[in-house]
């Protein structure tokens, strides 16, 4: 009898909400999208000058996506579940 009362007590309980891990995968894609914005605008000839890598997508846009994904990130993380 009291074993079976441990197992019942030992279920895995996961740290994080269903909710949680919702704005945690909102956050990595926002994360993504920032890194995949940011990316490419390079030159296959070294002696020509590109000036799309000054775009305002790559400066400004990336950049913030990135931070809002991180704050989403921290949000997710503090939130508690229970709480509707």
């Amino acid at each position: 009898m009291g074993e079976k009362k441990r197992k019942e007590a030992a279920k895995p309980v996961f740290v994080f909400g269903k909710k949680n891990y919702k704005f945690m995968f909102i956050g990595l894609a926002i994360i993504a999208l920032g890194f995949i914005l940011m990316a490419g605008g390079g030159s296959d000839n070294p002696n020509v000058f590109n000036p799309e890598i000054f775009s305002w997508r790559r400066i400004r846009l990336a950049p913030t996506l990135i931070l809002i994904g991180f704050g989403i990130q921290i949000y997710a993380i503090l939130l508690n579940p229970d709480k509707e």
